[in-house]
């Protein structure tokens, strides 16, 4: 690392070799081990590699791999060389490879040694060439080698990772959709990821002394930056799970193992823990002290974060959170500096927030408008889309297309998506508000409402539902329960029976 390193880029913020001998990267279950100063010499060699294969600054290289190392060293070279990376998620079909690919205008994909045959037949129908990335040991380090035999035989020498980045240079290239319409591409600057990551250590206060357990996939915003990259910038200690996937069966296991201090993920997730925390509970004493559990990505009913901090004993800070944002927004603060309000994403960290009426003008403490935001975490623009662009970026505004209000000590509570309001005869009425109610039902471990077409009120509240093991309740009992909290009109009329999550399901398909 040279002393011209940028602060805001990624190896500004990471700057491993500072870092030293302090550990970085951890593999759960006795695996892979790697320092600081290690991962920062990995990426500068799998950087280096990768020019050789012919990758230039400004190519974007699309990555599918689970939660391993070679695809944090991977990811991090291709940023670190002034190329883009885009991440997928390794279980996509092909078609999906396909569209996601070309809509990116990918030039390489790199997948793990042990292969992603999807992602692979629809690079090739792409003639897009393809690199494996392996460990095969520390002493050996990171590989990286053609998937044919042309491609290592073009391969060039090239001798280091060449001119570091800046900050305006393209990092990541992701995809983010609304409720009705395409995937909409998000190029993040190094400058936007650097502001997210310095915003996102501020908020939870985090420094070399934590630790944290990746339950989130890597290919999502949500276990990049606020697992990922702030704990690694921090000086913290990232810990992999075996297998490079989540699984309640061994989560407190290796969060013991390894002291964790904290952990962040989707509801769903936390709901999975607390499930499994009914059938095969793990005690306290076999259970590290955590700092926080963080939630995020999508909305934590308050009975939900109550039960959370019940039974692992610590707070649960709810954020808020997109990818255009380069994730964090908003968050609850930890105690020692306010309250946590349930039901609440807190308030806003390290960038500027307003709620706004149709004319983009800020509505008073308590109403209802426009969640939008102002930041230098915040994407130019989505890519070769102005119509899109038209619509979210206005008067100096990020545009979320969350509703939502602020109270007076400025805690923002989301109401729900502009799109997605549930239209009852003119009554709008959010699905999230109803969502809440179901789940403070004792018997109701997971629930959705939604909006079902009506031939008298245009559309009608239906509702999606899966009870706890055991609990044998019926339609009418849960309307009995909720009517006091719900006007009748937000009441559902039907009730959608689910199957409940199994606790080592995968779950990243759903994220």
């Amino acid at each position: 690392m040279t002393s011209s390193v940028s602060a805001s880029t990624l190896p500004g913020v990471l700057d491993g070799a500072k870092k030293g001998s302090a550990p970085g990267l951890v593999v759960a279950g006795g695996g892979p081990k790697l320092t600081h100063a290690q991962l920062t010499e990995q990426i500068e060699s799998v950087g280096a590699q990768l020019r050789s294969f012919g990758v230039k600054p400004g190519d974007l290289v699309t990555l599918a791999f689970p939660n391993t190392i070679e695809f944090v060293v991977a990811f991090l070279a291709v940023a670190r060389i002034r190329a883009v990376a885009a991440p997928l998620n390794a279980a996509y079909k092909e078609d999906e490879f396909t569209f996601y690919i070309e809509d990116a205008k990918s030039s390489f994909l790199v997948v793990p040694k042990e292969g992603v045959p999807n992602a692979e037949a629809a690079a090739k129908t792409l003639n897009l060439p393809t690199l494996v990335v392996s460990f095969p040991s520390l002493e050996e380090g990171v590989k990286v080698a053609g998937k044919s035999g042309d491609l290592d035989a073009k391969k060039e020498e090239v001798k280091d990772a060449g001119p570091l980045p800046e900050e305006d240079d393209e990092a990541l290239f992701l995809h983010t959709s609304g409720t009705t319409s395409r995937p909409k591409g998000v190029p993040l600057s190094h400058l936007n990821l650097a502001t997210s990551i310095r915003n996102i250590i501020k908020t939870y206060e985090l420094t070399s002394e934590d630790r944290t357990l990746i339950v989130m996939p890597l290919f999502h915003v949500h276990g990049l930056m606020a697992s990922l990259l702030a704990t690694l910038s921090s000086g913290g200690t990232v810990v992999l799970p075996a297998g490079g996937r989540f699984s309640a069966s061994t989560f407190w296991e290796d969060a013991l193992a390894h002291q964790i201090t904290w952990y962040t993920a989707v509801p769903t997730i936390h709901q999975i823990l607390l499930a499994k925390q009914k059938t095969a509970p793990v005690p306290p004493e076999k259970r590290p002290t955590l700092r926080f559990i963080r939630s995020c990505s999508s909305s934590l009913a308050p009975a939900v974060l109550e039960k959370l901090e019940a039974e692992f004993d610590a707070p649960v800070l709810e954020a808020y959170a997109m990818t255009e944002a380069s994730h964090q927004m908003t968050s609850n603060p930890l105690p020692k500096h306010g309250a946590h309000k349930p039901g609440t994403v807190g308030k806003a960290t390290g960038i500027e927030l307003a709620v706004l009426d149709e004319q983009d003008r800020p509505v008073p403490t308590g109403e209802i408008g426009e969640v939008s935001i102002k930041g230098a975490n915040v994407t130019k623009g989505y890519k070769a889309n102005p119509e899109a662009n038209k619509v979210a970026f206005t008067s100096g505004w990020f545009h979320t297309g969350d509703r939502g209000k602020l109270d007076s000590e400025g805690y923002l509570t989301l109401t729900g998506r502009i799109k997605e309001l549930i239209n009852r005869g003119g009554e709008k009425i959010s699905p999230i508000e109803v969502d809440e109610a179901l789940l403070a039902h004792p018997a109701v471990s997971e629930a959705v409402a939604f909006a079902a077409p009506d031939e008298k009120y245009g559309e009608e509240v239906n509702a999606a539902v899966v009870l706890n093991s055991n609990e044998k309740v019926t339609g009418e009992d849960i309307l009995a329960h909720i009517k006091d909290r719900l006007s009748a009109f937000k009441l559902p009329k039907k009730f959608v029976p689910l199957v409940a999550l199994e606790v080592d399901s995968e779950v990243y398909e759903l994220l």
